[in-house]
């Protein structure tokens, strides 16, 4: 299926201060943040017909009623659909629509997306704000795009982003709450809808929220495998560093049948996931994460785009997994679409450099920086893989975060479902980890 961008992009120049494709453009003028943008640099007024509304603050806190044990409340649980789409309406809407998500819709008849009323719920902490706007001058890339300097506090390095590479790292840098302690489910689905129940415990720390994380770091990560059985008691360890051409990822795993730590430098690229049935790369988990080093970025511009959001029916502790997880893909009467503005980056894999996907097109969310959508191809251009990223604010944090993410593999006609916590303990944001809970001896101690 032909990528036909120039159908819907709209040119860099008409977007947030940012340069068009091969044209110079004057520095970013910072002042802007929080002023006609927002503080983490997204338009803070609405489209033209409304069906954008401005952003006014986001949700903040809590809302009232909110029982963390229960899941989060949905604020919006009064809004109806304002549209499906289908197969048999979506040329109808393809403007609005990603390659990927259409041919969802023609490979599975089950397959559609309600769209309700766009509410731009995101907002992060008042530290990730202010860290943005302070750092942003001071901020600049290095190696070629492949490092950043000057990136202290910020979780934003480039709000005002001019290059493709530069809106990768804001999502690589993207906030989670300072910290998060996740118990999560994993399902690689079959063919005939079956799977193997995977479960996992993540600790994730930013260097940014810590008082004693080492240089050059963006978080640190820790991956405990409860289920199946064959393969609990794994434990994966992540260093993630800024500039990964200077300093590559540095990783560790725990074999609880060799009852020791070994390095682990495959935990990067497009080595198979972790409990992904290789349904997934190590470099796709959270939409994409690691160093960007093997492909060209271009920004190809910001355009209008029907998006998961708000997804707050993926969180409610009363659904069983067996109700979201069906089989082809995910059960669509508890996803939620809204129409957003987004980054569209196109990843082309550079010459020498091997990677399974020869193509990646990333349509990001100006709000949160998270990548929403991801359209991922084989050697021979033809679309293989389409992810989709179904979000909410998690206000109790505050951060707009993955409620599930799912990877669906058009040639194996198999698909991947991570981070799904129906049936698991309340996600725990904001503990203060120190550099030791992420080190060798802690990773023993926990395989123990």
């Amino acid at each position: 299926m032909k990528f036909a961008l120039k159908k819907w992009v709209v040119m860099l120049a008409l977007t947030s201060g940012a340069a068009s494709m091969g044209v110079a453009n004057a520095a970013p003028d910072f002042s802007r943040l929080g002023k006609d943008l927002t503080p983490l640099g997204a338009e803070k007024a609405g489209n033209k017909d409304g069906s954008i509304p401005e952003w006014t603050g986001g949700i903040p806190k809590p809302i009232p009623g909110f029982d963390r044990t229960k899941g989060y409340k949905n604020p919006f649980e009064a809004d109806k659909p304002i549209l499906t789409i289908t197969a048999a309406n979506m040329e109808q809407h393809k403007a609005l629509l990603a390659p990927g998500q259409m041919e969802m819709m023609k490979r599975y008849p089950t397959f559609k997306m309600n769209v309700y009323p766009t509410r731009r719920s995101a907002v992060f902490r008042e530290d990730v704000h202010k860290y943005a706007k302070e750092e942003a001058s001071k901020v600049k890339l290095t190696d070629g795009g492949n490092g950043v300097e000057g990136a202290n506090k910020t979780n934003v390095p480039f709000p005002i982003p001019e290059t493709g590479v530069e809106v990768v790292w804001n999502h690589n840098f993207r906030d989670f709450g300072g910290s998060i302690l996740r118990e999560s489910a994993d399902f690689p689905v079959q063919t005939n809808g079956t799977y193997t129940l995977g479960k996992r415990i993540e600790r994730i720390a930013y260097a940014s929220y810590m008082d004693d994380a080492e240089p050059n770091r963006i978080f640190y990560y820790m991956n405990e495998t409860t289920a199946p059985a064959n393969a609990a008691g794994e434990v994966a360890l992540v260093h993630e560093p800024i500039n990964q051409v200077k300093e590559p990822r540095l990783a560790w795993q725990y074999n609880p049948g060799q009852r020791r730590v070994i390095r682990a430098p495959e935990l990067a690229y497009d080595s198979p996931g972790l409990g992904s049935d290789g349904l997934r790369t190590n470099d796709d988990f959270n939409g994409y994460n690691g160093s960007p080093d093997r492909y060209e970025w271009k920004l190809i511009g910001k355009k209008e785009m029907y998006i998961p959001y708000n997804n707050y029916k993926l969180t409610d502790k009363a659904l069983k997994y067996k109700d979201i997880v069906l089989g082809n893909h995910l059960n669509p009467e508890f996803t939620r679409y809204e129409k957003h503005r987004v980054w569209v980056v196109e990843g082309n894999l550079r010459p020498g450099k091997r990677h399974i996907y020869s193509k990646r097109v990333f349509f990001i969310d100006e709000d949160s920086w998270g990548i929403a959508h991801a359209d991922q191809y084989d050697s021979r251009g033809g679309l293989w893989r389409v992810r989709e990223a179904f979000g909410a604010q998690l206000y109790d944090a505050p951060v707009y975060a993955s409620a599930a993410e799912a990877i669906y593999d058009l040639q194996a006609r198999r698909y991947l479902v991570n981070g799904l916590t129906n049936e698991e303990k309340p996600v725990e944001f904001g503990k203060k980890f120190k550099n030791a809970d992420f080190s060798q001896a802690a990773l023993r101690r926990m395989g123990r």
